[in-house]
């Protein structure tokens, strides 16, 4: 089986880069990580990679004197591994329309919300103020526009009474490891696809029963 190739975008400490090495482990997964790239040299991510023997690299963000000067040089880099998807996992800077657009739907990004609500930073937070009593993740296409590209995939988990930002916080990070792996694997695939701005491509008959809370 051929198996995508697929470089990681980090800014920090990776834990849902690690979640897509762990899942990449198993040789029956579509997709390998071939790849590590992040803006901050001091990210902890580079670590984990490096101890699973996958390839680095810094494009330190803070050389360069502009977002497209940063952004063309971490593009030519990234091309240098080949990669037919890019995951971005915590990269934490804003890049130019002339990036996404070069990469299209090769480009996706898992976001700690169900958007379109709480676009954005601080989503669990305005959760909370909302009085939502479901919360979670999604991963999507990447578009010029932040946190509006097609949805590929969600997870929810319920709000409890009692949260706070920390424990939210923490139960949708657990379903964003399980979410990030399952949707890279569909988009790897192709069992789902872009067509005319829209993911298509799931198996109705194996849609679940509604999740109610409380």
């Amino acid at each position: 089986m051929s198996r995508a190739r697929v470089a990681v975008l980090v800014s920090g400490r990776g834990s849902n880069m690690a979640a897509l090495i762990d899942a990449a482990r198993d040789p029956a997964y579509p997709a390998e990580i071939v790849a590590v790239l992040s803006n901050r040299p001091d990210a902890g991510a580079l670590g984990i990679a490096a101890r699973a023997g996958i390839a680095t690299a810094v494009v330190d963000h803070k050389a360069y004197p502009d977002r497209a000067s940063f952004d063309a040089e971490l593009d030519r880099v990234v091309r240098g591994f080949a990669p037919d998807v890019v995951c971005l996992a915590g990269f934490m800077r804003i890049l130019t329309d002339g990036f996404i657009e070069g990469w299209g739907a090769k480009l996706i990004n898992i976001h700690p919300a169900l958007l379109p609500s709480f676009k954005g930073l601080d989503t669990h937070a305005r959760a909370l103020e909302a009085g939502v009593r479901l919360h979670g993740c999604t991963v999507h296409v990447v578009t010029p526009e932040m946190d509006s590209g097609p949805v590929i995939a969600q997870a929810a988990v319920p709000v409890l009474d009692g949260d706070d930002e920390a424990a939210l916080a923490a139960r949708v990070l657990t379903a964003e490891h399980r979410l990030y792996p399952h949707a890279l694997a569909l988009w790897a695939t192709g069992a789902l696809r872009l067509d005319d701005g829209r993911v298509v491509g799931a198996d109705a008959a194996r849609a679940p029963e509604a999740l109610i809370w409380p």
